[in-house]
């Protein structure tokens, strides 16, 4: 991502739907803690999940029976015990910070009261009860959170967990501190009360997805909105997922998105969900107001009608804007900077301002007009493009997209029964496919669909698959130990939440089989500690098979290598099938926080593509260290495509391709003889030694069918340089010139 983007002074803007900046989260767990016995990987989730003002049910994971203060009781040495779960005020708990990530945990029925190790002990079987909040240690717990969202509480006195004695499945069963062992006895499933429960006929889609129906207050849904985007405004890396889902109908309510939130609507169409309020996403966590670490989030769906006539969508990459109808005015940034966006399948009735965006793309939109424009703006189909053409304004445009399908969505039919939408496949299209009524498409029901929550197995996953099941993935993180295998036709992956998948064997995410029509949408595939050789690949080596009446798709595919934790991934995403289509993918070596280094995260190449008839629109990728893309299929075509080059190369010796200065950040192979792109940004900023050189950014055979447009390099901050644009030619983008441009090669 462009990170080093904020190193450029943001100009000012006026701000909307602002709050102020909210209490610190609970419940961070530091990089490299090891809690008393229980070992947190390195470095462990941030466990932001819990609310310090919302009350909870704590049920143990083992019995399903729910933390309780013996007969309601208030006084001090007062029983904590397991009970069957009865929605009192006995059984609901607060988890209020304390310092260092741990917090008191104090009981409804008696706010003053907090659950207290007897006697301060340190030793095992030491009993539980409810004391006054003094302070100490003995009254303090570090929520640890599990791979699937239950948490080990651990006492900051002695370093042992919250358990259930013998693992007792009883009533009034008194709790007690044990030496962590990572039982079931030990892991309590943490719940707020204020969570509006869903709507009757709701399948089961896990605990973090929220169905709200217009007939529940708006008090009470934006009660939801609020506690999810306070856990999740910085929560960039932690593993809570959320997904929040509005039935047909209209709401008066308004929805900040954070981090690893998905705001979308369940109707067939935009039209039939209405937010009378704000869908927004704001950088006040970032000041000032710099939006280049928005990743990670999406609307889809809805029609919104802003207070004031104006939304903000202030995002950087993985944060697409679909099937949405805006109406009023759309501004894309937040005052500071902010790097690079996609919107598809959308309308606004007014303006959209990309203020301070350095790129975006726009495909199958509409809108009453466009301002704005910094270093590389594409619109694919876009019904009123701006007028300008490349270099000056940077706005590259086709007219029509030539082929896509739009990303699969869950919806409600008129019966009431959910259902998963694939639209149709089309060919030069412009503006929004809903534009004019239902699209086309077919209906699966959602018994089709095998509903994956965390902690399933890659066994139980690959058997639904063989047994003909379509996959549905609710919010969280799946640590899988094998392959998932996709071997049928017309087969439908979908994530909710930015579901994410993390491969923890070396082995890949997804295989999928060369066969028609597979579609994978709204997935987060993360990399582990253990190198991975490929993350996800599409058709084996040497594939033929023509698909070009039904391709292979992909839809809001993010991969990550470091950042949340030590990643390491030799490739990401390798392409061998024809006729696939990319529909926005952003392929990511971590650059900030957790396990990030030139020896860490390592990672040679983002992308792939050895088939033919690819492809791509918004393809972003960023901070591999060899080359970023590399493309051997013939007629491959991309539309807009964004990089950064690696940020930490520790000098020049170490980033060499044999005798060339770096490598390209797409490179097409010698072999292709047909290949075309439009709307193509590279940035460097080295970090480490700013005399680093890349010899160019995009490398291809000089043949009249190899047709690359519009294109730019720029050396941010002038840490580094770009030496050409395309082969020899163009350039240089240095500390003296900036920013280099070229219009046409050959």
């Amino acid at each position: 991502m462009p990170g080093a983007a904020h190193l450029r002074p943001p100009p000012p803007v006026e701000h909307q739907h602002r709050r102020r900046r909210r209490t610190v989260l609970i419940g961070t767990v530091l990089a490299g803690v090891v809690a008393a016995g229980l070992t947190v990987a390195e470095p462990p989730s941030a466990n932001a999940a819990i609310s310090p003002t919302a009350w909870n049910t704590v049920a143990a994971k083992h019995s399903g029976k729910c933390l309780d203060t013996r007969s309601a009781g208030t006084a001090n040495g007062t029983v904590v015990q397991q009970y069957a779960c009865n929605a009192s005020t006995a059984q609901q708990w607060q988890f209020q910070p304390t310092s260092g990530g741990y917090v008191r945990v104090n009981v409804r029925s008696a706010p003053a009261q907090v659950v207290d190790v007897s006697n301060v002990s340190t030793a095992d079987n030491a009993l539980v009860h409810l004391w006054a909040y003094g302070g100490g240690n003995n009254q303090q717990w570090l929520p640890v959170e599990e791979a699937d969202g239950a948490y080990h509480l651990v006492n900051r006195n002695s370093g042992k967990c919250l358990d259930v004695p013998s693992a007792s499945t009883a009533d009034s069963v008194q709790l007690v501190q044990f030496t962590c062992n990572g039982s079931a006895a030990q892991s309590f499933r943490i719940t707020s009360v204020d969570t509006p429960p869903n709507p009757p006929g709701t399948p089961d889609l896990g605990p973090n997805v929220s169905v709200f129906d217009p007939s529940m207050p708006a008090s009470q849904i934006q009660s939801r909105l609020d506690q999810v985007f306070n856990q999740q405004e910085e929560n960039q890396y932690g593993e809570q997922r959320y997904a929040l889902l509005f039935k047909p109908g209209s709401y008066n309510v308004s929805a900040n998105v954070g981090f690893f939130t998905q705001v979308a609507g369940l109707g067939l169409t935009p039209g039939s969900v209405n937010i009378n309020g704000a869908v927004h996403v704001e950088a006040d966590w970032f000041p000032p107001q710099n939006a280049t670490h928005n990743f990670w989030r999406g609307a889809e769906g809805l029609t919104v009608t802003p207070p004031g006539g104006l939304d903000r969508w202030a995002v950087s990459q993985a944060s697409a804007y679909r099937r949405m109808h805006l109406k009023g005015n759309l501004a894309l940034d937040d005052g500071g900077w902010s790097s690079g966006g996609f919107m598809a399948d959308t309308i606004v009735d007014g303006q959209v301002r990309s203020g301070t965006q350095q790129q975006w793309i726009s495909r199958n939109t509409r809108w009453g007009s466009w301002t704005g424009q910094n270093w590389n703006m594409v619109f694919v189909g876009a019904e009123n493009a701006p007028a300008g053409s490349f270099p000056d304004p940077p706005y590259t445009k086709v007219a029509q997209t030539p082929i896509i399908r739009e990303k699969p969505y869950l919806y409600i039919d008129n019966a009431g029964a959910y259902q998963v939408f694939v639209p149709a496949l089309k060919s030069n299209s412009a503006g929004p496919g809903w534009a004019n009524g239902t699209p086309a498409g077919q209906s699966l029901p959602i018994s089709q669909f095998y509903i994956a929550k965390p902690g399933v197995t890659a066994a139980t996953l690959n058997s639904e698959l063989a047994a003909g099941k379509d996959l549905l993935f609710t919010p969280g993180v799946y640590r899988l130990s094998d392959t998932l295998r996709v071997n049928r036709a017309n087969t439908v992956v979908l994530g909710l939440g930015l579901a994410t998948i993390m491969p923890t064997n070396g082995t890949s995410a997804f295989s999928v089989a060369d066969v028609d029509g597979v579609k994978l949408a709204g997935l987060l595939i993360d990399a582990a500690p253990t190198n991975s050789p490929l993350l996800m690949e599409l058709g084996a080596t040497n594939s033929s098979a023509d698909h070009s009446a039904n391709p292979t798709s992909l839809h809001d595919i993010y991969f990550r290598i470091g950042g949340s934790a030590v990643g390491k991934a030799t490739e990401s995403l390798r392409i061998n099938s024809d006729d696939v289509i990319l529909d926005h993918a952003w392929l990511w070596r971590g650059d900030h926080q957790f396990g990030v280094g030139w020896g860490t995260n390592t990672a040679d190449t983002g992308l792939v593509v050895n088939g033919d008839d690819v492809t791509a629109y918004g393809l972003f990728v960023e901070h591999y260290q060899k080359y970023q893309t590399i493309w051997n299929g013939e007629r491959g075509r991309t539309y807009f495509y964004q990089n950064e080059l690696p940020y930490d190369p520790p000098n020049q010796a170490a980033w060499m391709n044999g005798s060339t200065r770096g490598y390209a950040a797409y490179k097409v192979a010698d072999s292709v003889n047909t290949h075309e792109a439009w709307g193509l940004g590279s940035y460097c900023v080295f970090t480490s030694d700013a005399s680093i050189v890349a010899e160019r950014a995009f490398e291809v055979p000089n043949k009249p069918n190899v047709k690359f447009h519009n294109m730019v390099t720029v050396s941010l901050g002038g840490r580094g340089t770009i030496a050409h644009v395309i082969n020899n030619t163009g350039g240089p983008s240095n500390s003296t010139t900036n920013k280099a441009q070229w219009v046409n090669y050959p």
